[in-house]
């Protein structure tokens, strides 16, 4: 059922009755959402009606079949894509966010090199929790708006692309996610649910992993609620038709030593040349399904080489000097010896985001060099006058929040 049906389908469900079936927590038929998703994007349906039913839905809840319709619904809003010519299996990973979380990065690549097909969408940062475009974009000539017939040609060749989300790819989404934003819906975990997924099934997907994180560098604090979404999501991608798989995984430290976009790029390189933390290594191994397969292609310089495809195919230079770039370094030393009991994601994410690297509205630019480089991980014992955080700035933006913040995230026991 598309545009064209919209207004047979509100003279058989109207909009009132649409609102009151939610108000009362009355279970609403595939159709029913349906007609009320068209109607949003449409515009059939008001800003205001579309922010009630919202608002009982964060109230009431939906059940698994309803949530199925509306992630259904929210997908085929707009264009999906497809593959024709390039063979499978088609494959994507999701993580809800967190400080220093650049495995998109290394884990595309992985997979190309394992024979499977990895067409990722992908979003910007808000906040402390970075976005994969915003990484991307720090290097030289990388796009991230290719459109359809460019992203097949970096798919069969590469194995792999990770692009922006077009205006026209789940509008859906796009109108009813500014409007929880208004309306403080956001932490309903049916509508995250569709948030997410709609956004992964236009891709014609296989196979969809997602990392659900909590702790104080992630959306989710608890891991009681990030279980629960992880879920339901799983629950309700199977249900849509796509193999859908989750982990939980901690976000209360940072994940591997960089957090800022053009540090966090080297790390993934570095990683994907053979030295990479060992926490970022062991989690792209762990995602990957295949920890033995995934190793060997970092290993042999499989998954680097389809890094620089993927990389030529979106004009970037695989060659490209990332760091330092107009920015300032200051290192931060340890005052005295002892182990490293506090290593904050929360502080950590704040004093990168005070610098520069992230954003508070969508408009927002951020700057791709300034950033964190740890030298110590949680538990490492730290000698007196050893290095402890590198800063990497622009010169009068956030230098000194960012070392409050430093000051609380960082502690010796």
């Amino acid at each position: 059922m598309g545009f064209l049906d919209i207004s047979i389908v509100l003279q058989a469900f109207s909009i009132d009755s649409l609102l009151d079936a939610r108000r009362d927590g009355r279970e609403q038929t595939e159709h029913e959402i349906r007609a009320f998703v068209d109607g949003v994007v449409s515009g059939a349906v008001s800003r205001p009606q579309a922010a009630a039913w919202l608002a009982f839905v964060f109230l009431n809840g939906m059940t698994h079949e309803e949530t199925v319709a509306l992630t259904r619904a929210m997908t085929e809003s707009g264009e999906t894509l497809s593959w024709p010519g390039i063979e499978g299996p088609f494959v994507d990973k999701h993580s809800t966010g967190g400080v220093g979380d650049k495995v998109s990065l290394v884990l595309a690549p992985i997979w190309a090199a394992m024979g499977l097909r990895v067409p990722m969408l992908s979003g910007r940062g808000l906040g402390i929790t970075g976005g994969t475009l915003d990484k991307l974009e720090a290097i030289p000539g990388f796009r991230t708006d290719l459109n359809p017939a460019e992203l097949h040609a970096v798919l069969g060749a590469a194995g792999c692309f990770i692009n922006g989300q077009t205006e026209s790819i789940a509008p859906a989404d796009r109108i009813l996610y500014a409007l929880r934003d208004e309306t403080q819906t956001v932490p309903s975990i049916p509508l995250i649910t569709a948030s997410i997924l709609s956004k992964k099934l236009v891709e014609g997907l296989d196979r969809l992993v997602l990392d659900v994180k909590f702790g104080t560098g992630a959306f989710m604090k608890t891991q009681e609620d990030a279980q629960a979404l992880a879920d339901s999501l799983v629950s309700v991608g199977c249900g849509a038709g796509v193999q859908t798989t989750a982990q939980v995984t901690g976000m209360s430290t940072p994940l591997g030593c960089a957090i800022g976009n053009a540090l966090e790029v080297q790390e993934a390189v570095d990683t994907l040349q053979g030295e990479g933390p060992e926490d970022f290594v062991n989690l792209c191994l762990e995602l990957s399904g295949d920890p033995k397969g995934a190793a060997q292609v970092l290993q042999d310089g499989s998954a680097w080489e389809h890094w620089c495809l993927m990389l030529r195919g979106q004009g970037g230079d695989p060659e490209a000097q990332l760091l330092g770039a107009d920015c300032k370094v200051e290192t931060i030393e340890a005052e005295t010896s002892g182990l490293l009991q506090t290593c904050d994601a929360g502080e950590l994410g704040l004093a990168a985001f005070r610098l520069g690297a992230g954003r508070t509205r969508s408009e927002d630019s951020v700057h791709p060099g300034v950033g964190l480089k740890l030298h110590a991980k949680l538990g490492d014992l730290v000698s007196k006058g050893q290095p402890l955080v590198s800063i990497f700035y622009d010169a009068g933006r956030g230098f000194e929040e960012a070392k409050t913040h430093l000051a609380r995230g960082l502690a010796l026991a």
